[in-house]
C-alpha cells in the first residue's frame, strides 16, 4: 500500500530546504531533510530510499520521527557515555596564547600542546578541528597606511563600475625582474598518471620587464618588453600607448589607473603627461596594487607563459610573451569589477591585531 504524502508544518519546508543546501550542516541532517521533502512530495518510500541511498525502514523510521516531534524530531538525539571530562576551552585558550620561551618555538605543535597540558594529542586535536583552529598555518595582510585611501579607492572603483563617457580605461604596471629560465635537461611531457616533469636546477639568461596596459572595456592589452624598468621605459611605454590610443578628433579621454611606484612619478613623466591633457591619471593608494585590474592579468600571464616556460635566452623569452600577448587578444574578455567602494572600504578596516602594542 502506498503511504500517504506527509504533511508539514508551517514553514517547515523552508527550513527542511536550506539544510538541504547548507554547506554546514552536518550530512545525516541534510539527508533526513531530503527524506522528508520527498515524503511530503508524495514520493513512495521504497523510491525515496533508493534516490537517497538508505533502507526502507530508516525512511519509514525518519517519517515517524518527523510526524511525532517535528524538525527537532531530525536532529540527534544526546549519546549515551561518559560524560567529556576535558574542558575544552582551556586547550583552547592554551593554543591561542604564546608558547613558553624556554621552549623556543614560534607555535604549537599537537604532540607538544598535549605534552604541556598533559593530555592526549588526538585530544588536542579533536579540540583543533572542533574550534577550526590551525597553528601550523600564517597568512599575511597588510594595511593601507594613504591619507587619501578613501578618495583613490572611491575614484579607481568608479572608473571601473561606472565609465566616463567618451573615455577609455587603462590599468597600466610593469611586470618586471621576469627571468628567462632553461632546464639543465628536457623537460618529460604529461603522460597518463605522470604529470609534466622537469629538473629543479636550472640556467639563468637573464631578466626582462614586460609593460602593459588593459583596456578594461575590452580586455585588450598593449604590452613592451624592455630591458630594464626605469623612468625612461616607462615614458616610452606611455607613448606607445598614446599611439595605440590615437586622438581621433572627437575629444576620446585615455584614463590611465596605475600604482605609487617612483617611476610613475619622475618629473620627465609629469611633463609628458602635462603635455598631454587627454591622459588622465588615478593613483592606487599606496600598499593596494591590488586595485589595479592589470595585475590579475598579470598573475595570467605568469600562470599560463611563464612559469612552467622554458628560455633560451631574454630574446626567446620576449618572443614568447608577445606571442601570448597576441593569442590572449585574439580571445579576450573583459574582466568584470563587482565590489562598490563601500564594499572594499568597510572590508579594508583595520582589524584588531594580536600585539596591541604595533
Amino acid at each position: 500500500m502506498r503511504a500517504q504524502p506527509l504533511g508539514l508544518r508551517a514553514g517547515d519546508r523552508e527550513v527542511l530546504s536550506s539544510w538541504t543546501r547548507s554547506s554546514t550542516v552536518k550530512a545525516g541532517l541534510a539527508q533526513r531533510a531530503r527524506i522528508v521533502l520527498l515524503a511530503a512530495d508524495g514520493v513512495s518510500n521504497t523510491e525515496i530510499a533508493d534516490r537517497v541511498g538508505v533502507s526502507r525502514p530508516t525512511v519509514i523510521a525518519w517519517r515517524t520521527r518527523y510526524g511525532q516531534a517535528g524538525v527537532e524530531g531530525l536532529v540527534d538525539e544526546q549519546r549515551s557515555g561518559r560524560p567529556r571530562t576535558l574542558d575544552r576551552s582551556k586547550i583552547l585558550a592554551a593554543t591561542l596564547a604564546p608558547p613558553p620561551k624556554r621552549l623556543r618555538i614560534t607555535h604549537w605543535s599537537s604532540r607538544l600542546l598535549a605534552v604541556h597540558l598533559k593530555v592526549d594529542a588526538s585530544t588536542v586535536l579533536r579540540t583543533w578541528r572542533h574550534y577550526r583552529v590551525q597553528p601550523w598555518r600564517a597568512e599575511t595582510f597588510k594595511f593601507s597606511t594613504d591619507p587619501e585611501l578613501v578618495a583613490k579607492v572611491t575614484d579607481v572603483v568608479g572608473l571601473y563600475l561606472a565609465p566616463p563617457d567618451n573615455a577609455i580605461v587603462l590599468c597600466v604596471d610593469e611586470k618586471s625582474q621576469i627571468q628567462a629560465l632553461d632546464r639543465t635537461q628536457k623537460m618529460l611531457p604529461m603522460q597518463p598518471g605522470f604529470p609534466e616533469r622537469r629538473t629543479h636546477d636550472y640556467v639563468r639568461h637573464g631578466t626582462s620587464t614586460l609593460f602593459a596596459a588593459l583596456e578594461i572595456a575590452t580586455g585588450n592589452v598593449t604590452g613592451a618588453c624592455k630591458p630594464r624598468h626605469r623612468h625612461q621605459e616607462f615614458l616610452a611605454f606611455l607613448k606607445q600607448v598614446a599611439r595605440a590610443y590615437p586622438d581621433d578628433g572627437s575629444g576620446t579621454e585615455l584614463h590611465l589607473v596605475m600604482d605609487n611606484y617612483a617611476t610613475h612619478k619622475r618629473v620627465e613623466v609629469r611633463d609628458w603627461l602635462a603635455a598631454n591633457p587627454r591622459i588622465k591619471v588615478h593613483f592606487t593608494p599606496t600598499s593596494g596594487s591590488w586595485l589595479n585590474m592589470i595585475e590579475v592579468w598579470f598573475g595570467i600571464i605568469e600562470r599560463q607563459a611563464i612559469h612552467r616556460g622554458t628560455f633560451k635566452s631574454v630574446h626567446d623569452l620576449n618572443t614568447k610573451i608577445r606571442a601570448f600577448i597576441t593569442g590572449w587578444n585574439d580571445r579576450c574578455q573583459p574582466f568584470a569589477w563587482t565590489k562598490t567602494a563601500d564594499q572594499i572600504l568597510t572590508k579594508a578596516n583595520r582589524q584588531t591585531t594580536s600585539d596591541s602594542a604595533h
